[in-house]
C-alpha cells in the first residue's frame, strides 16, 4: 500500500518523479575556506552519494555575497540551482544595501536552515588583551585605531562588531575582506587586529596560535571550547551573534521539490557522523522545516533593520 501511494504521488508530480536527473549547482557566494564553503563541501558529496547526481559547489564572490545571491535569485526555479550562505548576512543586506538587484524576503524559496556557528571574538597575538574587559579598555584608550576585519561590508560579522561597539562605547575602523577566510588571514597576518567571525572557519587559526580567542558569541560556553568564556558572561548579557547558515533557492520552486530537498538534507545533517564532525568545530546542526526557516528569515530581517538604523553607520 505504501509503495502504491508513493507511485501515485510521483505520477501526480512529474517534476518530482524526475528530480534530480542532472547536476545540482550549490552556489557559495564567498571565497573558498569560509564557513559557507566548508559546509557546502561537507553536504554536497552526501547528496551526490544519495541521489547519484553530482552536486557541484561553485564560489561566486562579490559584494558581500550579493553577487552569488543575485545569480541564484534569477536562476530557473527548478531545484537545480541553490544557494548555501550566511543567511544572517542575507537578511541584513536588505537594510544595508538600499539598491539591491533582488529582494531577500521575496526572491527566494527557503529550503532549510543548516547550522549555527557562533562568532569568535579574536585578536592578533600581539594585541595586549586577553579578555573582553581588556579589549574594551584598549579600544577606548585608542579610539578608531584598532582595525576590525570583516568578511564584507554590512555582513553578520560587521553587525556583531557594531552591536558590540554600541553596547561598550568603543570605536574601531572596519576593514572589509572578500570573505571570512580572508578576514581571518588578515588578522592572523597582522593587517588588522580584531574580528568577529564564524567559529567553523576561525577556530583552526586559534588552535594553531595564529589568533587569540577572547570570547564566543553563543549563549553558553561550547564543549569544543570549554575554556573560552562567552561575550555575555564577560559583561554583555544577552549578546548572541553568529553565522547562521542555510540553503535557499529561487522563488517559485515547486513545493514537492523543496520538500524532497529538505527531507534529504535533514537526513544528511542529522547523521551521527556529520553532527559529531561539526560539533568538534563548535558548529551546531539546526535542520528544520522550510516553514520554520522562512519565519526565522522574516524575524531576523526586522531585528537587524533596527540595529542598523540605531547604529547610524553608513555602509556605502
Amino acid at each position: 500500500m505504501k509503495t502504491l501511494l508513493i507511485l501515485l504521488a510521483l505520477a501526480a508530480s512529474p517534476a518530482l518523479a524526475q528530480y534530480p536527473n542532472k547536476n545540482i549547482r550549490l552556489v557559495v557566494p564567498y571565497a573558498a575556506g569560509g564557513t559557507s564553503d566548508i559546509l557546502a563541501r561537507q553536504v554536497g558529496p552526501k547528496l551526490t552519494e544519495a541521489w547519484g547526481q553530482p552536486v557541484v559547489v561553485e564560489n561566486k564572490t562579490g559584494a558581500n555575497g550579493n553577487v552569488g545571491a543575485d545569480f541564484v535569485a534569477k536562476s530557473a526555479p527548478d531545484g537545480y540551482t541553490l544557494l548555501l550562505t550566511d543567511v544572517g548576512g542575507l537578511v541584513i543586506s536588505a537594510s544595508v544595501y538600499p539598491h539591491l538587484p533582488f529582494n531577500p524576503s521575496k526572491d527566494f524559496s527557503p529550503v532549510i536552515m543548516v547550522a549555527y556557528s557562533p562568532h569568535v571574538l579574536a585578536v592578533h597575538p600581539s594585541v595586549k588583551a586577553t579578555n573582553v574587559k581588556e579589549l574594551i579598555a584598549l579600544a577606548k584608550a585608542n579610539p578608531g585605531k584598532l582595525n576590525f576585519a570583516v568578511s564584507g561590508i554590512g555582513g553578520a560579522p560587521q553587525l556583531a562588531g557594531i552591536e558590540f561597539a554600541q553596547r561598550t562605547g568603543v570605536q574601531w575602523t572596519y576593514i572589509p575582506y572578500k570573505g571570512g577566510s580572508d578576514a581571518v588571514a588578515g588578522v592572523a597576518g597582522g593587517q588588522a587586529e580584531v574580528l568577529f567571525n564564524g567559529m567553523l572557519a576561525t577556530w583552526p587559526s586559534v588552535t594553531s596560535g595564529r589568533l587569540r580567542a577572547l570570547a564566543i558569541s553563543s549563549p553558553q560556553r561550547l564543549a569544543a571550547a570549554p575554556d573560552t568564556p562567552t561575550v555575555a558572561e564577560q559583561g554583555l548579557p544577552g549578546f548572541e551573534t553568529g553565522s547562521f547558515q542555510g540553503i535557499v533557492g529561487p522563488a517559485g520552486i515547486p513545493k514537492d521539490i523543496v520538500a524532497r530537498l529538505n527531507g534529504e538534507l535533514i537526513r544528511v545533517l542529522n547523521t551521527a557522523d556529520m553532527k559529531a564532525r561539526l560539533a568538534k568545530l563548535g558548529t551546531e546542526v539546526r535542520a528544520g522545516t522550510p516553514e520554520s526557516f522562512g519565519k526565522w528569515l522574516g524575524t531576523e530581517q526586522a531585528k537587524w533593520a533596527k540595529v542598523v538604523k540605531e547604529s547610524g553607520v553608513k555602509f556605502d
